[in-house]
């Protein structure tokens, strides 16, 4: 599939009344997982694009061209209200946000499978355990508090077991810069993964941000705020990765881009026939804003989309699917990494007086303060041992014990 070469639609086509916006939202006893983390990925991908159309437009004097972003962005917003309501009234934050952290471990995982580039690979397989300690704790919270088992949420195909302690993920802001890519020789597998891991994470951090307040028990809006603080670092660490040379007009080419290949995968495997259409709707919307986004780049920039994109056509597409395997092996060799400035090392090797001893000493002065251990300590203490979903031990011997959380894996 080579959008470029697809006939586009006008526009303003797209423009959709209040009845289309607001038509269906899935079962949540019924939809398949993979469709619920779909769904987180497009409600970000789209927040990731509107967001960017308004810095863009803030930035730029040619009010034609502000006109032009903003036709389009109003179309994206609309593509975004009407993702966001697919979710049912019935689904509560915390089973929404097993979902989200769902979607971080697999996505993540699969970005880094088939990554080439080896700065990328590791930074997506660091965060990945990160994300895959942060479903561990909400998921202990879940049943504590409402008694419903993540595993049946997640469908069993992701695990549930602790990764690298939450605590541990606490690092100064200066080590979570690193190299950005170069968007002319880079792969582009590439630059999607990149822009893709962006944006979810992005909506991860967006999300908790917004809802720890409206949580009902102060046990939960402690861990959302702790585990929001993470994402905030996980988004200054990915969008570190984007291209800073790039102008504005190919970011516009390059997200518009990358929306066409998200949902041309989401159509591809798409269980739910109502959603799926949605995708392919939105598929074909996003191939006019591409093309808006070719010919504004001629118009400003006398650029031809090859000279941003060359060939056009899409790479493999992306598929939300089980990483057990793959989790498992990260978990296994770098569960005690750290990160200092543009690299990852064995937390062991640290210098005492680095930066990341002292906003540990800062931030955890007290661990029996931090949300995420206090949440696994309480739901001990309540049963015997924590909630874990695994298809065998926990591949790490210090991880295996239920009775006890670890703080000290990737920290000491």
């Amino acid at each position: 599939m080579n959008p470029f070469k697809e006939k586009p639609i006008k526009i303003f086509d797209s423009v959709r009344n209040w009845k289309e916006l607001y038509d269906y939202s899935y079962n949540k006893d019924e939809v398949d997982p993979y469709t619920k983390t779909r769904i987180i990925l497009m409600n970000g991908t789209e927040y990731e694009a509107n967001w960017f159309s308004h810095q863009f437009s803030r930035n730029c004097n040619d009010n034609e061209l502000r006109r032009e972003l903003a036709l389009s962005r109003y179309i994206e917003k609309q593509q975004q209200k009407r993702i966001a309501t697919l979710k049912p009234i019935n689904e509560t934050v915390l089973e929404t946000s097993i979902s989200y952290e769902q979607l971080a471990v697999d996505l993540t995982a699969g970005l880094a499978k088939n990554e080439p580039d080896v700065n990328v690979k590791s930074a997506l397989d660091f965060a990945l355990l990160e994300d895959f300690d942060h479903l561990y704790r909400y998921a202990d919270l879940l049943e504590m508090e409402h008694g419903i088992l993540a595993e049946n949420l997640v469908g069993k195909y992701t695990e549930i077991m602790p990764g690298r302690p939450t605590i541990s993920h606490h690092r100064h802001p200066y080590d979570n810069i690193k190299s950005h890519i170069d968007s002319v020789s880079a792969n582009p597998i590439t630059k999607l993964n990149v822009a893709i891991i962006t944006a979810a994470e992005q909506q991860t951090m967006n999300y908790y941000m917004n809802i720890a307040g409206f949580y009902t028990s102060d046990i939960g809006r402690k861990l959302y705020q702790e585990i929001g603080l993470v994402e905030e670092e996980h988004v200054t660490q990915y969008g570190s990765l984007l291209d800073p040379t790039m102008t504005w007009l190919e970011n516009l080419l390059c997200h518009e881009y990358t929306e066409c290949y998200l949902y041309y995968s989401c159509f591809e495997y798409e269980t739910d026939p109502k959603i799926k259409r949605i995708w392919e709707q939105y598929f074909i919307q996003e191939v006019a804003h591409l093309h808006k986004a070719v010919e504004l780049l001629r118009k400003y920039e006398n650029k031809d989309w090859e000279e941003v994109i060359p060939g056009g056509d899409f790479p493999k597409l992306l598929k939300l699917e089980p990483n057990v395997d793959y989790v498992r092996d990260i978990l296994t060799n770098t569960a005690d990494n750290t990160s200092y400035r543009e690299n990852y090392i064995k937390v062991s090797s640290s210098d005492k007086n680095s930066d990341f001893f002292k906003f540990q000493s800062k931030i955890n002065k007290n661990i029996s303060d931090v949300p995420s251990h206090t949440i696994i300590e309480t739901y001990i203490n309540k049963n015997g041992d924590d909630y874990r979903f695994e298809t065998k031990p926990n591949p790490l011997k210090e991880l295996q014990d239920r009775s006890k959380d670890n703080t000290s894996i990737g920290r000491e």
